[in-house]
């Protein structure tokens, strides 16, 4: 199945795949952007604008509930203050996140243009909290599972989760059946706030 704004046919499985993490039909996917050890979407390429367009800013969207969940304890710890603390007083760690932030919006226009939509007005915020703050490590961490090695942040996060997958994969596509989180619009567990 095709939908106005894909880049290129997501598999019937994969989006069977991502319907069952949700819980819900996903809108605007363009592309599977990273997959799980267990083969599995972990996160999602979206569109910037949805199909009936509505502004969509965040361009990689966490799919994986296991994932998710790891990432909310993680959250729960307290590190993203500890980040931010550093985020304050390290100049050259500012400069490679805010070079994240720069390679999220330049992507997400790309992803416009390709699709031929009109792109989000300049100021839209990218993901995650980026430049300035570390506000969602699931935002952060869907953004260096799509682009290794770009975000900071997300690859820190990344390094301190346990391996999710090593129970099995969060669901079950044939039947839709699976252990799936709760998840809201954000593509997370907890409360983003960077699209509705």
């Amino acid at each position: 199945m095709k939908e106005a704004g894909d880049r290129a046919a997501v598999a019937d499985a994969d989006r069977a795949a991502v319907a069952a993490q949700l819980g819900r039909e996903p809108r605007g996917v363009r592309a599977v952007a990273s997959r799980c050890p267990c083969g599995l979407p972990a996160v999602i390429e979206t569109a910037p604008r949805l199909p009936d367009g509505t502004p969509f800013p965040t361009l990689f969207y966490l799919t994986c509930p296991k994932a998710a969940s790891a990432i909310g304890t993680l959250e729960g710890s307290g590190v993203m203050r500890e980040m931010q603390d550093r985020l304050a007083g390290d100049p050259k760690l500012r400069a490679a996140y805010t070079a994240a932030h720069e390679d999220y919006l330049r992507r997400r226009g790309e992803a416009a243009r390709e699709d031929g939509i009109e792109p989000l007005p300049e100021g839209v915020q990218s993901a995650g909290g980026m430049p300035g703050r570390v506000k969602c490590l699931h935002a952060l961490i869907a953004h260096e599972l799509a682009v290794p090695g770009v975000n900071p942040f997300g690859r820190e996060g990344l390094e301190a989760l346990p391996e999710w997958w090593r129970s099995g994969p969060c669901v079950r596509p044939d039947t839709g059946a699976g252990d799936t989180a709760d998840i809201d619009d954000t593509g997370t567990t907890g409360d983003e706030g960077e699209a509705r």
